[in-house]
């Protein structure tokens, strides 16, 4: 067992951390929404996303969701998390790490 735990509020620019899973018919569609959620976030698994981005990111993804999917055949649900969180991992999953970075 691995866990991982996040606090939105301890950054200075205010983030969000984010769940998407997608459940899209084409094949098509789907490798284009996996690749556009790469350049949001990571794969934990193969139709879910994690990420910790900010707001500003937050509401262009969400514009941006409805272009990618076919509304009468596609899926999408975005999990919003703001504040203290935490994640057990178990079984086989990547390594995740810290996307943070200080520069002094």
């Amino acid at each position: 067992m691995e866990n991982y735990f996040w606090n939105t509020e301890e950054v200075k620019e205010k983030k969000v951390y984010i769940l998407v899973i997608y459940d899209i018919v084409s094949n098509k569609r789907r490798v284009a929404f996996a690749k556009k959620m790469n350049g949001y976030g990571f794969r934990v698994q193969k139709s879910a996303f994690e990420a910790f981005i900010s707001e500003n990111l937050y509401r262009k993804l969400i514009a941006e969701i409805p272009q990618c999917i076919c509304q009468d055949e596609d899926s999408v649900r975005v999990y919003r998390i703001t504040g203290y969180g935490e994640v057990s991992l178990f079984g086989v999953s990547e390594s995740i790490e810290n996307e943070e970075v200080i520069i002094i």
